[in-house]
């Protein structure tokens, strides 16, 4: 073989799992199945008493295994009718994903704003809505609590929450992305006649090297029922919501309008000051002017339809 045929022979790539595995980013089953195991312990444990206090409400929460796979394609098995939010821990892991059946974040919903527990159903699979979404930022913030209680991350660090999404609105992985190795820790959950599941997916480069231990005291990890529905009210406050008014025109017979062309007018029925129905997700809620400010038509509020109780518990629903 001569000197250039030496220089232009590519070396093959070790194989991704086998590097995986030497340089610790890969375990071996039973290790990895352990560690997933205790996992499910910690939320077994914790979770129903944290709901339970904070929210009155009753859940069950139970192990249902784990899958072991490239972490973008463990993302993708779980499927559209879930929310999502990236994660990470100062200590333990630069970045892991919470994942959460949509019908849990529905049911929860419909819990808070008092529904009947004979009225509640199976929800059907559809995308969470923006405020829904918002629910689900306060529910992450408790499965990534009560990790953060479980796991050895030194420092004392809080978990930093991405904003949360729905599945399919979830970034797509660069087509050249060399994935790493993780886990997904399936955790079943059932709130009334509901059953859903959450999910915990982990390198298992950070896995691995986990300890996780069941924390004696429960109670450092609950807050009273007050401040959860406090802060529900206030992820409401903060949601934006489409606003859509309505101006009633003069009457007019069928025959004219079947006529009307383009460049016809047609007058407010209103002849002083034009008044405007303003409403939000059907619901009416002000009586306004119609007027002018500058270069844009507005509408200023004369009276409230509904009260500011009313218009919260209209939006959450």
């Amino acid at each position: 073989m001569t000197m250039a045929e030496a220089k232009t022979r590519t070396v093959p790539a070790m194989d991704h799992a086998l590097l995986s595995r030497l340089t610790g980013a890969l375990g071996d089953k039973k290790t990895v199945e352990k560690l997933c195991t205790d996992f499910g312990h910690l939320y077994t444990e914790f979770l129903p008493d944290i709901f339970h206090s904070e929210t009155g409400l009753e859940i069950e929460v139970y192990f249902k295994g784990h899958e072991s796979g490239l972490m973008n394609d463990l993302i993708a098995d779980l499927g559209d009718n879930v929310v999502l939010a990236d994660a990470s821990l100062r200590n333990w892991c630069p970045g892991f994903v919470l994942g959460c059946g949509n019908s849990f974040i529905i049911t929860l919903m419909e819990n808070l704003l008092g529904a009947l527990p004979e009225t509640i159903e199976e929800p059907i699979h559809r995308p969470l809505s923006r405020i829904e979404l918002d629910l689900s930022s306060m529910v992450f913030d408790k499965f990534a609590n009560v990790l953060r209680s479980g796991v050895n991350a030194p420092g004392g660090f809080e978990p930093l929450i991405e904003k949360p999404h729905n599945a399919e609105d979830r970034t797509k992985p660069e087509d050249d992305l060399v994935d790493q190795f993780a886990v997904t820790i399936k955790m079943g959950i059932d709130l009334g006649p509901v059953s859903s599941e959450f999910y915990l997916v982990v390198p298992q480069k950070a896995l691995l090297k986990t300890v996780v231990t069941v924390p004696k005291s429960k109670g450092q990890l609950a807050r009273n029922r007050k401040e959860w529905a406090d802060q529900l009210a206030e992820q409401v406050r903060r949601s934006q919501v489409t606003l859509e008014a309505r101006i009633r025109l003069q009457t007019l017979t069928l025959g004219t309008i079947s006529k009307l062309a383009v460049g016809d007018v047609i007058a407010f029925q209103d002849k002083g000051d034009v008044m405007v129905e303003v409403n939000a997700n059907g619901k009416e809620m002000y009586r306004c002017e119609f007027g002018r400010a500058g270069e844009k038509y507005t509408v200023r509020v004369k009276d409230n339809i509904s009260s500011e109780d009313e218009i919260l518990r209209h939006l959450m629903g």
